[in-house]
């Protein structure tokens, strides 16, 4: 597959929870991508453990008050941009990036005090794109 030039920002869709047209920050030093949660909770429903947590926040323009939940996660320690390690709860979801579909995995973490709600890691840039600096949103000139 010839890998496809993306910028230091993209614009990505994340249909599972009906998000499109978002605002993502490339961050090759970053190993796993983020999204920015508020909340997230662990509880047991009829035995198994399950994850229920809201992404981005309410002042974000494509926020939805919607509670989302999976049994699909895991826990992941990480150093944040602080150096600090911190444990996050890490999902998948489907990224959509020049009209195609891909799962990506994404720690749930407060990105608050970021300017960028999303941050791309390396992990999902890794085998399909490659990083031009000087370039902003490829993927949505692509659309058009």
């Amino acid at each position: 597959m010839e890998k496809k030039i993306i910028g230091r920002k993209e614009k990505i869709d994340l249909p599972t929870w009906g998000l499109k047209n978002l605002s993502a920050k490339v961050d090759t030093g970053a190993y796993t991508s983020s999204i920015h949660c508020q909340y997230a909770e662990e509880r047991e429903v009829e035995g198994v453990m399950t994850l229920f947590y809201k992404v981005l926040s309410p002042s974000h323009k494509r926020y939805k008050d919607i509670t989302y939940s999976t049994t699909s996660y895991t826990q992941k320690k990480v150093k944040n941009s602080f150096g600090q390690a911190e444990v996050r709860y890490k999902i998948t979801t489907k990224v959509c990036m020049f009209g195609e579909e891909f799962e990506a995995e994404f720690t749930l973490t407060d990105r608050s005090k970021m300017r960028n709600a999303i941050l791309i890691g390396r992990k999902m840039v890794q085998g399909k794109f490659l990083v031009d600096v000087s370039a902003i949103n490829l993927s949505q000139k692509s659309k058009k």
